[in-house]
């Protein structure tokens, strides 16, 4: 994946928009209309970084605010057309590569199997739960458990090489 992604990265345009800012621009494209938090959120940044990246959007005409019709001290961010003409320039390079490597490298079996998968991978990359489970990984649990149902863990010690005692 790591080695696709780079591949890809290196068939984009010259047009001077970073790829944060594509991100941005893509989640809107995808996600219609959204206040700033919840792509804040979506794209897993601070909101604090998230405001520089939107002004310079903004600034270039990629995007416009407008008040939420059903919250009026709510701000909706939206994709301009001009950010979505730049967002289309910058997939049409890497889409046309990707579909000729696809076709000529992979056969058709192959390439069904990713039309299923990308679906899946795109679930993956947006998976909330993981957080959590990321937490109880690092605190070596094998399972998320809420504080009050944890149970003291037994700690086994070696008081000699192969031989193990419980604490």
């Amino acid at each position: 994946m790591a080695s696709l992604g780079r591949r890809l990265r290196g068939e984009r345009p010259e047009h001077g928009v970073s790829l944060a800012k594509l991100s941005v621009l893509g989640r809107l494209y995808r996600l219609g209309p959204t206040s700033a938090a919840m792509l804040a959120s979506q794209e897993r940044i601070k909101p604090q970084s998230l405001t520089r990246l939107l002004a310079n959007l903004e600034q270039r005409g990629f995007l416009k605010r407008r008040p939420d019709e059903s919250d009026g001290r709510r701000m909706l961010i939206e994709i301009t057309t001009a950010g979505k003409e730049v967002l289309t320039r910058d997939m049409r390079q890497r889409d046309a590569w990707l579909a000729l490597a696809m076709s000529t490298e992979l056969s058709a079996t192959e390439q069904e199997l990713l039309r299923i998968a990308a679906p899946l991978l795109e679930r993956l990359a947006d998976a909330e739960g993981i957080v959590a489970l990321r937490r109880t990984v690092s605190e070596g649990r094998s399972k998320p458990q809420d504080a009050e149902d944890e149970q003291p863990r037994r700690v086994q010690q070696t008081d000699s090489p192969g031989r193990v005692r419980k604490a």
